[in-house]
């Protein structure tokens, strides 16, 4: 895809921005909502009317049921997620069309199928039920609904994954392996229950026993600021700084999690860093945005990233500037809106209304 934004954009100062984008929501009023992930920019967050993880700005996208334009600041696939679960009279559109994610990059429709079509053998969907993470294209969102699974974020891992196993015998999980694999060890699978599926290899690279024994079959992707942090950057801060907290996220590896004070989504991480006595030292294993905006908010505690020196960014949630957002704003009636075609949306919807209604 190309994307170019027009000079007097690229050009116009922080200050010019900010006026221009408050201009705008002021004129529109309730007819516009920007939803804002907690993983963007300080000064992106700022103009959002909400801000959340991608579970809870689901929910809020599906209960915006008067809003005309919804302006979604994070990347394609929870755009596409805010378009599926709104009304027909609705728009959604992204700042930055840009904005992907590597990890979503890591399934592709024509390998989960392929999997799908050699896990019939073991039962299918009469045994097997697929759980997607919220970080997917539409197609799989559909593939699961079809299916009769749901999607998953972080925030309700645990019981998407409960939900699964009181319908089904296994769960197709994916594309997270870690996300997979710290929910499945938290309700107290064994490592020999929980299989990966390489799509790189042949018969995803598992034998028939392993298959029959796993509880989750989990497939092989990652995220790549998650996978960043290791278990020796825990044992590191805490030699450094005797006290410390550490809170992760569980798209760490699974020995990251095992080593941490808490884990849990970014929702999670914001409440515990809300909630932690004056004082505390938190090291955080999560996207280096957040980091920051919560030391800039808590400036009682000590927040520090975990690893101290890889800053963790996801390069497609900074990608959205105010420049892309004051862009945006002021032309979004000619500008390309999300759009998933009927067949998709249905089934994609199903998925994630299962979602909604798991906690």
């Amino acid at each position: 895809m190309y994307f170019s934004l027009p000079t007097e954009y690229r050009e116009a100062g922080i200050e010019e921005l900010k006026e221009r984008i408050t201009a705008v929501r002021e004129r529109l009023g309730s007819r516009l909502c920007i939803l804002t992930h907690h993983y963007q920019r300080m000064e992106v967050v700022e103009f959002g009317d909400r801000v959340g993880d991608s579970y809870a700005l689901s929910k809020i996208a599906a209960g915006q049921k008067e809003t005309e334009t919804i302006v979604f600041c994070g990347v394609h696939f929870m755009a596409e997620s805010a378009e599926i679960l709104t009304a027909e009279h609705q728009n959604v559109f992204l700042p930055n069309p840009l904005a992907g994610c590597p990890m979503a990059d890591m399934a592709e429709m024509a390998d989960v199928l392929e999997a799908w079509e050699f896990l019939k053998q073991f039962g299918g969907e009469d045994k097997i039920m697929p759980i997607s993470y919220m970080n997917t294209a539409a197609g799989l969102k559909a593939f699961t609904g079809k299916y009769g699974g749901l999607i998953c974020t972080s925030s309700n891992a645990d019981a998407a994954l409960k939900w699964a196993f009181d319908r089904r015998e296994k769960a197709f999980f994916f594309p997270d392996e870690n996300l997979g694999r710290n929910t499945g060890k938290k309700m107290g699978l064994k490592p020999d229950e929980m299989v990966v599926w390489d799509f790189s290899l042949d018969n995803g690279g598992l034998t028939d026993e392993q298959i029959d024994r796993a509880r989750i079959i989990l497939w092989k992707g990652h995220c790549h600021v998650h996978t960043n942090f290791t278990a020796e950057h825990v044992d590191e801060v805490r030699r450094e700084r005797p006290g410390v907290k550490v809170v992760v996220h569980p798209e760490c590896p699974v020995e990251v999690v095992d080593r941490a004070d808490a884990s849990g989504s970014t929702k999670f991480i914001v409440e515990y860093c809300e909630k932690a006595p004056s004082g505390s030292v938190i090291a955080i294993g999560t996207e280096i945005n957040l980091i920051n905006r919560m030391a800039h908010e808590h400036q009682d505690k000590t927040i520090i990233e975990l690893s101290g020196k890889t800053c963790p960014v996801c390069a497609n949630m900074y990608r959205t500037t105010l420049n892309d957002l004051a862009h945006c704003l002021e032309n979004y009636p000619d500008l390309k809106r999300i759009e998933v075609s009927d067949s998709t949306r249905r089934d994609a919807r199903l998925a994630l209304e299962r979602m909604l209604e798991v906690r």
